[in-house]
C-alpha cells in the first residue's frame, strides 16, 4: 500500500463530504453546515460539519475523519485476531440526516478505508460502507427508488453484489432485542479487499456517489407534506430505536469511542429529540401499524 493510494482515497472522501454538504444545503433557504476542525492526540483528526434547525433538516452531520494509532480497538480485532498489535490508519465519511417532517425518512451513509500494518508482515487493508433508510411513514415508491439506486451502484461490479450487500444490510441493521429492522435497509459491506485495490476503491466510490441520488428525490417529494402532533410524536418515538441501535450495536460508534475518537463527532448521529413510551402498540389498521407489519420485515423490494 503506497502513499499515493492513501492520498487518493483521502482526497475522494474530502470531495464526497463537500458534494453531499452542497446538495443538502441546497434544500435549505438559510441554514448551512457549520464546520469544526479537530485533532486527535494519538494521531490524525477530522472535519465535522453539522447543520441544525433547518427548514427541512432538523439536525444532520456529514463528517470526515482520518485517525491513526499503534493498536486497533477491541471492536476491530474481536473477530479478526490477526489485526492485534498492528498500527492502523482509518479514514472515512459518515453522515446521518434527521429531517423535521415525519414523512421524510432519516438516512445514514458511511464509506471508509482501513489499513493495518506490522513490520515484517504484509499490510492488511479493506474498504467498507453502505447506506440505509429509516422511514416513519413509508411510501412504496420511495422504498423502490432507494433500492433501485442501491442496485445501480452495485451493477457494474456484478449481478450478485446488490443482493449480497442488501442482505448484509438487513442483517446488520437489525435490533435483536426488538426483533425488527431499523428501517428498510439498503447496502452494507465490510472487509472488502478480494477484488484488489482499484476495483474495491471504485466500488466504494460508487456507493458514496449514489447516496445523494437515492436520498434527495425522496426529500424533495415529501418535505412539504402536511403533518400533525400524532405524526411528530410517532417520529420521536421511532427515533428512539435509532438511538438504541447506535449505542448497542453500531460498530462505527464502538470503534470511534474505543479508539479515542472525538465524542462530539461520533455522537452527532443521535437525533436532537427522541421519546420512549412503555409498551407502545400501534393502533390496528393505522399507518403506524403498517410500518411494523410490512416495512420492518426484510424482503425483496425490487421483486421484478
Amino acid at each position: 500500500m503506497n502513499i499515493d493510494s492513501i492520498t487518493e482515497v483521502k482526497n475522494y472522501l474530502l470531495s464526497l463530504q463537500d458534494q453531499i454538504c452542497i446538495a443538502l444545503e441546497g434544500l435549505e433557504p438559510e441554514a448551512q453546515f457549520v464546520e469544526d476542525l479537530w485533532d486527535r492526540v494519538e494521531g490524525g483528526g477530522g472535519r465535522t460539519r453539522v447543520l441544525t434547525k433547518g427548514q427541512v433538516i432538523e439536525q444532520g452531520g456529514v463528517n470526515f475523519s482520518h485517525v491513526s494509532g499503534f493498536k486497533l480497538p477491541p471492536s476491530a480485532t474481536a473477530k479478526r485476531p490477526e489485526l492485534a498489535d498492528r498500527q492502523f490508519q482509518a479514514m472515512g465519511v459518515s453522515l446521518v440526516i434527521h429531517p423535521n417532517n415525519p414523512y421524510v425518512p432519516t438516512s445514514h451513509a458511511n464509506v471508509r478505508f482501513l489499513i493495518a500494518e506490522k513490520p515484517g508482515e504484509p499490510t492488511i487493508w479493506w474498504f467498507g460502507g453502505g447506506f440505509d433508510l429509516t422511514p416513519f411513514y413509508p411510501f412504496s415508491e420511495d422504498v423502490v427508488h432507494w433500492h433501485q439506486t442501491a442496485r445501480a451502484a452495485c451493477q457494474p461490479f456484478g449481478e450478485t453484489v446488490y443482493p449480497t450487500y442488501k442482505t448484509w444490510c438487513d442483517e446488520y441493521f437489525f435490533l435483536k432485542h426488538r426483533n425488527e429492522t431499523r428501517g428498510i435497509g439498503g447496502l452494507f459491506f465490510d472487509d472488502l479487499n478480494e477484488w484488489g485495490f482499484d476495483k474495491s476503491f471504485a466500488f466504494m466510490q460508487s456507493v458514496g456517489n449514489h447516496y445523494i441520488d437515492a436520498y434527495l428525490p425522496i426529500i424533495q417529494k415529501r418535505k412539504d407534506t402536511l403533518y400533525g402532533e400524532r405524526e411528530r410524536e410517532f417520529q420521536l418515538y421511532r427515533r428512539g430505536r435509532y438511538v438504541e441501535f447506535n449505542l448497542v450495536y453500531d460498530r462505527g460508534t464502538l470503534f470511534g469511542l474505543q479508539s479515542g475518537g472525538r465524542t462530539e463527532s461520533i455522537l452527532m448521529s443521535m437525533p436532537p429529540a427522541a421519546h420512549w413510551k412503555y409498551n407502545y402498540q400501534p393502533e390496528p389498521g393505522s399507518a403506524e401499524a403498517l410500518l411494523y407489519e410490512h416495512y420492518l420485515k426484510p424482503q425483496d423490494w425490487l421483486d421484478d
